[in-house]
């Protein structure tokens, strides 16, 4: 009898899908991105304010360090490469005076990959305030846990309070949770003050909580002054970093967990199921980050620069936005806006507007500009709110440009206009529209 063989690129049953995995759909930065990618081969001129990839260039004395180390071809160990854990650690003892050691860091493919692990292994509720990064929430879901999302208000800055916290927490006080935060914020470029972080940890350690502290953003506090919750909950906090944002390295995929000694059953549970899934980070990669870890007036310099552009960037995109009559607080790191428009619903209700998703679909069908809604960042789909991704310039440009200016100098707007003309054309057109549709 001849046995019936499956084709496997039939069309399987959608029952054959994980339950998790059923609807899930791409990234909304990485869909934004591609889209406008697509709208960009096909000839239409497309302003992309949706992904938020940095525009900088890879400080040089790191990318010569990748090309004196492009021959490492050997698995690096697990949890990193010794010499670079080691700079890590020495590098969060001087800049965030953080009491740790080369044996707290562990190195992955990214901090992405890194979250994802931490939520496999530990088994406990995430909870995360509103509006939030896009891969907190997708990730729980895919592995299977359970989620509290805390609505934050655009008048407390976006920030969770610790009477929310305090509030969730109480319900059920033994329960095991991992709590996100995330600042400077991606998507509304807030951060939490110094109080305000002391009195989070204090609710933390009141239940027994593990913090996932995700300062990706915190060397792109724009007065150099970012701190960090480590120092008021040492004992549950775990500090995710990388190269991406302020290193300009998105694509070299390098991430890292610096862990409380306390924890170090949870990071040995991590590099265990790394070792079964990714095996270890590129070698090349990790040997040039040990360079952008290092203290280095080179690097201190291009931190100061990005950082004045990045600052004078959101104060004047600020004000073009509540010029457009959008509610927005002014960013205090990273590269990101989040105006909300909800106060005129009714009049783009007129407009065939009743929701954040079709405001962006607008955008950029009637001007080319990409942006994302606020419902991909966890609010409700009616509340009329954008991100902006203020990082589509040339960065090496901008940098050239402003060593010309002495270090005192403020920028003013014609200086950004020069440097960054596609972002403040993509401003323009969206401040534009907005205007017109509200006055038609």
């Amino acid at each position: 009898m001849t046995e019936m063989i499956q084709n496997p690129c039939q069309k399987s049953p959608p029952m054959q899908l994980n339950l998790n995995i059923r609807g899930l759909r791409p990234s909304a930065t990485v869909a934004i991105n591609a889209l406008s990618d697509q709208l960009l081969e096909e000839g239409q001129k497309v302003y992309k304010l949706g992904l938020g990839q940095s525009p900088f260039p890879v400080p040089e004395s790191v990318v010569n360090e990748l090309r004196l180390n492009a021959h490492q071809k050997a698995y690096l160990p697990v949890s990193g490469l010794p010499a670079l854990r080691e700079s890590i650690a020495d590098h969060h003892r001087r800049i965030y005076k953080i009491d740790c050691s080369a044996e707290d860091v562990l190195i992955g493919p990214g901090s992405k990959e890194l979250m994802f692990l931490l939520q496999l292994v530990y088994y406990g509720d995430l909870v995360v305030p509103t509006p939030t990064w896009v891969s907190y929430v997708p990730q729980a879901n895919i592995i299977g846990r359970h989620v509290h999302l805390l609505p934050t208000r655009l008048e407390d800055g976006w920030r969770m309070t610790p009477e929310q916290l305090d509030f969730l927490c109480r319900i059920d006080p033994g329960r095991p949770r991992i709590v996100v935060l995330n600042y400077p914020s991606n998507p509304t470029g807030t951060t939490y003050s110094r109080q305000e972080l002391k009195e989070l940890a204090e609710v933390a350690r009141k239940y027994r909580l593990i913090i996932l502290s995700d300062e990706i953003y915190g060397k792109l506090h724009f007065n150099g002054s970012h701190e960090s919750i480590v120092s008021f909950y040492p004992e549950g906090t775990i500090f995710s970093g990388g190269l991406s944002k302020w290193c300009g390295a998105g694509g070299w995929r390098l991430g890292l967990f610096v862990f409380p000694r306390c924890l170090r059953w949870l990071q040995d549970a991590m590099a265990s199921v790394a070792s079964e899934t990714y095996t270890s980070t590129s070698a090349p990669i990790q040997y040039a980050a040990v360079r952008a870890f290092q203290d280095s007036p080179e690097i201190d310099h291009y931190l100061f620069q990005i950082r004045r552009i990045l600052k004078a960037m959101g104060q004047h995109l600020t004000e073009a936005m509540k010029h457009a009559g959008a509610r927005v607080v002014e960013p205090e790191g990273g590269f990101y806006l989040f105006p909300d428009f909800s106060e005129f619903k009714g009049i783009l209700r007129e407009r065939g507007i009743t929701s954040g998703m079709e405001l962006s679909r607008r955008l950029l069908s009637e001007t080319g500009v990409a942006v994302l809604p606020g419902q991909e960042f966890g609010l409700h789909p009616e509340q009329l709110a954008l991100r902006i991704a203020y990082v589509n310039f040339d960065g090496t440009r901008a940098l050239k440009s402003i060593e010309q200016l002495p270090r005192e100098t403020p920028l003013d707007i014609q200086h950004l206009r020069d440097w960054c003309p596609d972002t403040f054309q993509g401003i323009n057109r969206l401040v534009e529209w907005i205007t017109m549709e509200l006055n038609s």
